[in-house]
């Protein structure tokens, strides 16, 4: 998982909602939020799958990149 990738993705999804909105509707401090949109964090899964209901997205779609991987073989 990219941290600034996360980051990048959970602030464009927040929009023009005040941090503080959506950090009580998630249940996290503002301070965690925080860290997550900048990079610093990545939340647990609860707090994943939290945040993915909140903006009506998978877990997938806002975690996980859609670049392939490359693999070792």
């Amino acid at each position: 998982m990219d941290k600034k990738y996360i980051g990048e993705k959970l602030t464009a999804l927040r929009g023009s909602q005040s941090r503080e909105e959506v950090a009580k509707q998630l249940g996290v401090s503002v301070s965690a939020l925080q860290m997550y949109e900048n990079g610093q964090r990545i939340p647990r899964d609860k707090i994943k799958v939290s945040i993915a209901n909140y903006y009506k997205k998978s877990v997938q779609e806002i975690f996980f990149s859609e670049q392939p991987h490359d693999m070792c073989l």
